[in-house]
């Protein structure tokens, strides 16, 4: 059984960018620079919602540049790292590039009305690219299972070949097409008050923004005790003076500021309510990301010193897994000596190295910042433009209402085009089906149809014939199968004449059946005389029951015309004592089709869709009883 893949974060985009050609490590880090300078202008100014853009190399068996980025709840942080990565594969052709996220192939249930049927989730894994501006999607028929290698090949040799469908490419690239210019209408710039310190950090790192945010959004009780005390950032608390300043981020980062509410610290400096009002939404907003960049601080400091970020989540939950805590109770001495041991381990590991400077690289860049002189005087003389319009937060509901006409358009025009297919379709299916398609058609084929279908395996996806089948062989004893049926007809027949007689002579006991079971010497004589005396008499008795009803009559048999079978009512009593002749199987199954489709009247029914699955179709049936003759 194949492994089962780890999770992927819902909130984060991976891209991977392979180069035509192997390239050395010196080459790989070359291009990588040359993509970043490249990318400089447009990602700038940008403000991400938690991570920026980045690109790592990967010298693996395939060199190649891979990159992920979480964007949270900013969904266009992922559609401009969609068209960053289209601009890299215009600006160098020899390169092919994947992206994904939790979804899987997102840009493909983006042109969800617009792919070929065979396309599904469980094939398209390593089937689409972006290359030189363009979808591109490895065809089943060219490559049914292709692997990564393969389809990089592919690419490069008969990169004509796999360019997705017009359709395709215009679903795709209309959800990027007014970037980069959609990316700064992203942003709004508003005017805060906040202390010093925070208006010193910004100024220097306008992108620690993003931090702050963070920290106040996904605050909790542990955090808030930092907020409380307002250490790093408020030195001289009460007595601490606002600055006024201009802060670029995200809409998605304002939205998330002013939709909570959030009573300031007993120490914060905040202004009188009843004065100004402008002043006092400033103070407040200046407030909540103070609050945040005291809380991320502190909450970076500690991880960073204890080295516990997500590796360390990853490092314990691998721990679990592999049995090391022995299945003992968190709490205990035991676990908490095995604990104690693998921290000491995570700390002693490059690993640990990795992660605290990672998770410290923003404590250090701030005391950085902070140890630099400053004063409220930097920031009174200068002058602060006014606040964006912030209209669009508040008429949310009508862009939601747009974007849900916008795809219930696309689903009509899907269903139209459908709808105008399916009439086309019939339109030359009924122009064609004249008494040429009749004389054509051959309902021996309808039966050769059946028996492939029967004959296939079926799923909850469909009927399927599996490749490389091995079909183990059914270990039977026919022999012991054959004398336990004839023991139990004859058990049977024998309490039959015990009740008609009312006597009890040759009735068959449980020890009759255990003798048999144990392979007596009496049954194994008698074994080949058994089974002909059962199967004769089990054969008599199945025509004694049937013939006294009237399923003879609704089967042709074989070497019987059709027309025979009406008249086989009232000559019913005359076949009465003659046996059973063998009942035609293929015949019986085209003459209930062929009735039942002719009752459907041209309308869909099973009959033709059943058939239409299966690539059968039958002429129309326009004056009945016209037709060709079973």
């Amino acid at each position: 059984m194949a492994a089962t893949r780890p999770r992927l974060p819902d909130d984060t985009v991976f891209y991977s960018i392979y180069p035509d050609s192997t390239l050395s490590t010196s080459s790989l880090q070359s291009l990588h620079l040359q993509i970043l300078d490249h990318l400089s202008p447009l990602i700038s100014d940008y403000i991400w919602q938690h991570e920026p853009f980045h690109l790592s190399l990967s010298t693996t068996a395939i060199p190649h540049l891979h990159g992920h980025l979480r964007f949270g709840d900013n969904l266009e942080d992922e559609w401009f790292t969609v068209f960053l990565l289209f601009e890299i594969s215009r600006a160098f052709p020899a390169l092919s590039i994947r992206v994904w996220d939790s979804d899987g192939e997102f840009l493909l249930i983006e042109a969800a009305f617009h792919l070929p049927r065979w396309l599904n989730p469980d094939n398209s894994e390593n089937r689409l690219f972006i290359r030189r501006g363009d979808l591109h999607i490895i065809p089943k028929t060219s490559l049914p299972n292709p692997t990564l290698v393969d389809s990089l090949k592919f690419l490069i040799n008969n990169e004509n070949e796999s360019r997705a469908s017009e359709a395709i490419q215009n679903a795709v690239k209309s959800k990027i097409a007014d970037y980069p210019h959609r990316a700064k209408r992203n942003m709004h710039n508003v005017r805060v008050r906040v202390p010093v310190s925070v208006a010193r950090v910004l100024k220097h790192e306008p992108c620690l923004i993003s931090l702050a945010v963070e920290g106040f959004y996904d605050r909790d009780i542990d955090t808030m005790k930092y907020a409380a005390k307002m250490e790093r950032f408020l030195s001289k608390g009460k007595e601490e003076e606002l600055v006024l300043v201009n802060v670029k981020m995200s809409r998605a980062m304002y939205a998330q500021l002013m939709q909570q509410t959030f009573q300031a610290p007993k120490c914060y400096p905040m202004p009188s309510r009843s004065g100004d009002a402008a002043g006092y939404l400033e103070a407040e907003l200046g407030m909540k990301i103070a609050c945040g960049f005291e809380m991320v601080y502190w909450q970076r400091k500690k991880e960073g010193d204890e080295g516990k970020g997500s590796t360390w989540s990853k490092y314990f939950e691998s721990l679990e897994k592999s049995g090391y805590f022995e299945r003992l109770i968190p709490g205990s001495k035991e676990y908490k000596r095995l604990m104690e041991n693998a921290e000491e381990y995570y700390r002693k590991s490059n690993l640990f190295v990795r992660t605290s400077e990672m998770l410290s690289a923003p404590v250090r860049r701030t005391d950085e910042i902070l140890a630099l002189p400053h004063s409220v005087n930097d920031f009174r003389s200068q002058e602060v433009p006014p606040a964006d319009d912030d209209s669009w937060l508040y008429s949310g509901e009508d862009e939601l209402n747009s974007t849900l006409k916008e795809r219930e358009k696309e689903l009509e025009l899907y269903n139209s085009k459908l709808k105008s297919k399916q009439k086309s379709n019939e339109s030359q299916d009924s122009g064609s089906s004249s008494s040429k398609d009749i004389d054509d058609f051959d309902p021996r084929d309808i039966a050769k149809t059946m028996q492939a279908f029967v004959h296939k395996v079926s799923s909850y996806k469909g009927a399927e014939v599996p490749e490389n089948r091995n079909l183990e062989e059914v270990d039977l004893d026919v022999d012991r199968f054959m004398k336990d049926m004839e023991s139990v007809m004859k058990d049977q027949g024998c309490q039959d004449i015990a009740d008609n007689d009312d006597s009890e002579e040759g009735s068959s006991s449980d020890m009759d059946f255990d003798e048999f079971e144990d392979g007596s010497d009496v049954a194994e004589e008698d074994n080949s005389d058994g089974e002909d005396t059962f199967m004769s008499s089990y054969s008599d008795a199945l025509n004694s029951e049937l013939r006294n009803t009237s399923l003879k009559k609704s089967f042709i048999h074989a070497n019987e015309e059709p027309s025979k079978k009406s008249e086989g009512a009232s000559n019913a009593t005359d076949g009465m004592d003659e046996d059973f002749t063998p009942v035609d199987v293929d015949l019986n199954l085209v003459k209930n089709l062929l009735e039942s489709f002719s009752s459907q009247q041209g309308l869909p029914g099973p009959t033709s869709n059943l058939l239409g699955l299966m690539g059968v179709k039958l002429p129309k049936d326009d004056d009945k009883g016209k037709g060709k003759s079973v």
